[in-house]
């Protein structure tokens, strides 16, 4: 391989790398900033800690189960509407 184009992939490979970190900055910045919502997974669908009895994601037992959170975008969770009322930012009974 010639030393030109040895060179030549080397720059391509550095500019690929800053590509990359760049856009996955920019992703990072657009991501909403997030809060917990209680009451509002379907059974089996929360994102963790639902309580006794259960471990961590995908546990709840019952779907709106009031000690089951899922991440949802922050100002959203007492905005949403489940048959059971609306979401909590803290546990709830039932």
């Amino acid at each position: 391989m010639s030393a030109n184009r040895t060179v030549g992939l080397s720059i391509a490979g550095a500019m690929a790398v800053a590509l990359g970190t760049l856009s996955t900055a920019a992703a990072q910045e657009k991501k909403p900033e997030m809060e917990k919502c209680f009451g509002i997974s379907l059974k089996g669908q929360n994102d963790c800690a639902a309580g006794p009895g259960t471990t961590c994601a995908g546990t709840s037992k019952v779907d709106y189960q009031g000690n089951a959170w899922k991440l949802v975008p922050k100002g959203t969770c007492v905005t949403t509407n489940t048959p059971q009322g609306k979401g909590s930012l803290e546990p709830r009974q039932g």
